[in-house]
Order: C-alpha cells, then sequence, then structure tokens
C-alpha cells in the first residue's frame, strides 16, 4: 500500500508540473509573495530529503513544524529553515551563511539552493503545503533535531531519540 502510495504521488506530481511550470505557477526558490513558507518548506524537504520516500520528507518537514512551536526557535517557517550562527559578505557584497554554521546543511555548503530536479522540486512543494496544512499527525513524536544515519554528531548524546525514519534518526 505504502509503495502504491508514493508511486502514485510520483505520478501525480509529474503531471501537476508539466501544468505548473507551463502556466508559471510553480515559484522559483527563496519565496512566493503568495506564500513564502509553503516555499521554504519546500526546499527544505527537497534538499535534506528529496532522495527519501514520502515518510522521510514529511518527517524532515514536520521538525521545522516543531521548531516553529518551539520558543528555541524562530516562530516561522523560513526563519527556522535559514536559521544560521554567523554570516558573511561574499566578494560580490551579499551577506552568505557561513559553512557549516546553519541549521541545515544544504543552506550553508556553498552550493546553488535553486532546485535542479523538476519532479522532486514540485513533489516537496506539494507535501509542504499538506504539511502546513496539517494532512499528517507528527510523525517523528516532537522531534527538533535528525540527522543522517552515517553520521554521529556530537550533539545526538544529549538528546533522546524518537524515532528511525528511513535514513534519519530523530531526537527531541
Amino acid at each position: 500500500m505504502k509503495d502504491k502510495h508514493e508511486q502514485l504521488l510520483k505520478y501525480l506530481c509529474m503531471f501537476v508540473l508539466g501544468f505548473a511550470i507551463g502556466f508559471g505557477i510553480v515559484p522559483k526558490a527563496y519565496g512566493s509573495p503568495e506564500n513564502p513558507e509553503r516555499v521554504c518548506l519546500a526546499q527544505n524537504i527537497y534538499f535534506e530529503a528529496g532522495n527519501q520516500p514520502v515518510a522521510g520528507k514529511i518527517a524532515v518537514a514536520q521538525v521545522v513544524i516543531n521548531r516553529v512551536q518551539d520558543g528555541q526557535f524562530p516562530d516561522n517557517v523560513c526563519d527556522v529553515v535559514y536559521q544560521t550562527k554567523k554570516w558573511r559578505t561574499s566578494w560580490k557584497g551579499n551577506q552568505i551563511p557561513v559553512l557549516g554554521q546553519c541549521q541545515f546543511s544544504w543552506f550553508c555548503d556553498g552550493k546553488s539552493d535553486e532546485p535542479t530536479d523538476s519532479t522532486t522540486w514540485i513533489e516537496s512543494y506539494i507535501l509542504a503545503e499538506r504539511v502546513l496544512s496539517g494532512d499528517w499527525d507528527d510523525i517523528t513524536e516532537g522531534a527538533l533535531w535528525y540527522h543522517a544515519d552515517y553520521i554521529m554528531p556530537y550533539w545526538a548524546y544529549q538528546l533522546n531519540r524518537t524515532v528511525y525514519i528511513n535514513d534519519h534518526i530523530f531526537y527531541k
């Protein structure tokens, strides 16, 4: 059943993608005047869990939502996603995050933050909308942090593990 749901979502995304791109409905990254939080959340899903099954993508999105609702973090999706400890001025005069100082590694890895895989982007965008609409219960059990299962960050030993979903381990 789970595989059928994921396959149906992929086909839906491919169908919607052609329509959305053709009519300019799918916004570029870094926000949309209509709903910047949806775009910010979609970016985080895309870059943090784009290679994961649907459950992994939803779980990553729910951590962002949990952070928004927790007093330790900023109170909106975009500020949570783009939260960083340090900024620096690039050679072009732009403010950019310092490598390794962001809450989510993709934002300060020095690579482009523009999605390149259209199917994964539209799926991330649709899932972001559904997570923001509250379509699913929190499958992370209130997690505020996660990491890939092939690394072990120093902070993981200080937290309580909640769930293991696909390639990510979640904590609160």
